[in-house]
């Protein structure tokens, strides 16, 4: 009986052991199928853009191909392979020649085969980890920074001056494309000619983009409520990039909030489809009461050829609907006297660029041809409000959402890569402002929340909101967050800071 069992016992002992080696090698080859897909798609990212954005990333209008890319790559073929590792393994032991080898030779080929197993758990552990900055994610949490320290809310101290206010984001619009020396051509050419500084257009110069963003919902989040997007402490659920949820940073005073308390009607509009990223929720719960995006765009019968199949509607098509919309609200506005935000974002940058025949390239590479075309829809809609006599009461604000990606799968990596002097886009229209007031330079994304406040014609004590300080104040008040040493200031961005994030989360216990 004690025999039997001891036979038993082995032979469960090594089926269990070989179901943990593949699981062990599945678990490592997903690893390692998700850090290639991620390093193709996006480059380096940080974990909380991994949990914040990838998991939302949707087959219509949020990715497309991606999706598909992502389950054969990452879910089924991790499967395939450890499968077919498991048969071949299994015959191999079965055949006579293995029955023939002695015990040194056995030992030899498990160990072999631990060894195997340990160097694919080890590198796919460590290339994912890469992928998404783990290291860093692990240093952050042991910050002492705390972001709730030195956060303001924003305090408005006179609106009799209200000017409509006009936001444009520009997908992937990177100043550094403007280089003709580094590119085949200028390729916001159309757009700065649309903007000229001799007409009253400003610039941030060496606009930043804040230290671990580089996403779409990132740089909105920064430029709107003032601080870094992160989760709610270390734990991040579906509550914390506003799927199914009713609330997206809930707890925070952002730039439709202020807006909406004081009178403004806040419209969105956007290619893709609006539920991607959580952004139509983050629209929602900060005071936008229309949000027009991809579903809106086929209810209103454009044609299929004005969308591209991964991610939606045509910068073309785009900037006629928001000259439509602009002639709309500002018709309101003069008839009711209400002020208006209309904010936006162009999609045709977003890589793998997609050419439209309205777009004609002139360049060897075609992403230099389709930031041109993209440039000159916008600039076709800023000569529109021209034309119309609406830059005399509306202020403008154009800028990148982020700096352009640098996955493997993305143009220019000759020209970005090592270049240190990266930039975002940027111009800014205040009717009645002085074109010889400089706006600060080197502010990054964080500053433009309570710049455009001030745009919208609010008077905000001290300039202030969230970590942000308005762009139009030469120096940062002494003790603000961009008063601060560089590198104390990157430290305080790279903190978890768990507790403020938890209050930013929930609405019921808001930020004071």
């Amino acid at each position: 009986m004690s025999e039997r069992f001891l036979r038993m016992s082995r032979t469960v002992g090594l089926w269990a052991g070989r179901g943990v080696a593949y699981a062990l090698i599945w678990l490592g080859l997903v690893l390692l199928a998700a850090a290639a897909v991620i390093r193709h798609y996006w480059g380096p990212i940080s974990v909380g853009q991994m949990l914040m954005n990838l998991v939302s990333v949707q087959t219509d209008g949020g990715g497309g191909s991606i999706v598909w890319v992502a389950v054969l790559v990452i879910g089924v073929l991790p499967v395939l392979v450890t499968a077919l590792i498991a048969v071949v393994r299994h015959r191999w032991g079965r055949s006579s020649r293995a029955e023939r080898r002695g015990r040194s030779a056995r030992v030899a080929l498990r160990s072999a085969s631990a060894l195997a197993v340990a160097a694919v758990v080890v590198t796919g552990t460590a290339s994912f980890a890469s992928a998404v900055g783990l290291r860093q994610y692990v240093q952050a949490a042991k910050s002492p920074h705390d972001i709730g320290a030195q956060y303001v809310r924003p305090t408005v101290t006179a609106d009799a001056h209200k000017l409509n206010l006009v936001v444009i984001y520009l997908e992937s619009g990177e100043a550094t494309l403007a280089d003709d020396q580094l590119f085949e051509k200028n390729a916001f050419a159309p757009l700065e000619n649309a903007t000229p500084p001799s007409q009253g257009w400003r610039s941030v110069a060496d606009f930043q983009q804040y230290e671990g963003g580089g996403w779409t919902m990132a740089g909105m989040a920064s430029t709107q409520c003032g601080i870094p997007l992160k989760g709610s402490g270390a734990g991040m659920g579906a509550s914390d990039i506003g799927v199914g949820m009713d609330q997206y940073l809930g707890g925070v005073t952002c730039l439709g909030d202020v807006l909406q308390d004081h009178g403004y009607k806040n419209v969105f509009l956007g290619g893709a489809n609006s539920s991607f990223a959580g952004k139509g929720t983050f629209l929602r719960s900060h005071g936008y009461t229309e949000d027009k995006g991809l579903a809106d765009w086929r209810a209103a019968g454009e044609p299929e050829k004005n969308f591209r199949g991964d991610w939606g509607l045509s910068d073309e098509r785009l900037m006629s609907h928001a000259k439509d919309e602009i002639d709309r609200l500002h018709a309101d506005s003069e008839r009711t006297g209400q002020p208006f935000n209309l904010s936006m974002l162009t999609l045709d940058t977003h890589e793998p660029v997609h050419v439209y025949d309205s777009c004609d390239v002139d360049t060897q590479n075609q992403v230099t041809s389709v930031f041109a075309c993209s440039m000159s829809q916008v600039a076709g809609f800023v000569d529109h409000m021209r034309s119309r006599g609406y830059l005399e009461d509306t202020s403008v604000v154009i800028m990148g959402d982020h700096l352009k990606h640098m996955s493997a799968g993305d143009a220019f990596h000759e020209q970005l890569d090592d270049n240190p002097h990266r930039t975002i886009f940027n111009r800014v229209w205040i009717p009645g402002g002085s074109p010889r007031e400089p706006l600060r330079s080197g502010a990054d994304q964080l500053n433009m929340y309570p710049t455009l406040l001030e745009a919208a014609g609010l008077s905000v004590r001290d300039g202030a909101a969230g970590l942000g300080v308005s762009v139009r104040r030469p120096t940062p008040p002494e003790g603000s967050a961009q008063a601060m040493a560089p590198e104390d200031y990157r430290d305080l961005l790279d903190s978890l800071s768990s507790d403020f994030y938890t209050r930013a989360w929930d609405a019921q216990n808001p930020v004071g």
